[in-house]
């Protein structure tokens, strides 16, 4: 018999601990796919974040560093500046890059630094007991906004890859959506277009994925794909900000 469908090398046998609808799994699933194609699993060295992804050390079929809260960018730096021929990379959510770590992030991409950057937006700390993210949309509902965000008290959300992509040590900087096969393929292409940039010593590239959290949404998962699509993506555009010159 033919095999169809193998799962990947990059993923160890541990069962995750993800909420049902959490699209972690999938998003874990492609960064694996990706090392295991470009045979860079056996010299990666991943950095695990404080959030819902802070047991990826225990699924990702790599070396593994955990780092403390919004600072795995500052650990990933010292890594690949130690080890320079190891290929770097960061997975973190939006309350862990975008709030408690955004000097870290910012920093390193005006630096320059040749490591990528693995951005899960699910605009909600998930871990945490579901507060209010900088992600945040307008209206959403939290635990700490019970009666939606509103912009008076709390500005707008942050579009963190439009941010980003201004710095001129950024190279590489894409937004996409793992809430469907098409957008997963185009997602998978972006993270293997991150991983090549550094490969190429390019310099820094982060690709933000949108994802769902149905439990701290108050949502069916079916509800959580299709509010991603209506109001999560409706803020956060899908798209290439920044690329290399010349292409990819």
């Amino acid at each position: 018999m033919a095999m169809v469908f193998e799962k990947t090398r990059g993923l160890t046998d541990r069962i995750t601990h993800y909420c049902p609808g959490c699209t972690h799994g999938i998003i874990h699933r492609l960064v694996a796919e990706v090392l295991e194609e470009m045979e860079l699993l056996d010299r990666t060295i991943g950095v695990a974040p404080v959030g819902c992804a802070v047991f990826a050390y225990n699924y990702f079929n790599c070396d593994m560093h955990e780092a403390a809260h919004g600072r795995a960018p500052a650990v990933a730096t010292g890594i690949k500046r130690v080890l320079p021929d190891r290929t770097v990379f960061t997975y973190q959510g939006d309350g862990d890059l975008a709030s408690i770590g955004t000097a870290e992030v910012v920093h390193a991409a005006h630096r320059g630094e040749n490591i990528t950057i693995i951005f899960v937006n699910n605009a909600i700390y998930g871990m945490t007991g579901g507060q209010m993210a900088p992600t945040t949309l307008i209206g959403q509902k939290t635990t700490t906004s019970p009666y939606g965000r509103e912009k008076s008290h709390s500005g707008n959300p942050i579009r963190f890859s439009e941010m980003i992509a201004t710095l001129d040590g950024a190279t590489y900087i894409e937004r996409v959506s793992v809430h469907d096969p098409k957008n997963i393929i185009r997602a998978r292409k972006a993270i293997r277009a991150a991983f090549t940039v550094q490969q190429k010593g390019q310099g820094f590239s982060m690709v933000e994925v949108l994802s769902t959290c149905p439990t701290n949404w108050g949502m069916t998962p079916r509800e959580s794909l299709d509010w991603l699509q209506s109001d999560l993506m409706a803020y956060y555009p899908l798209g290439n900000m920044r690329s290399p010159e010349g292409g990819e």
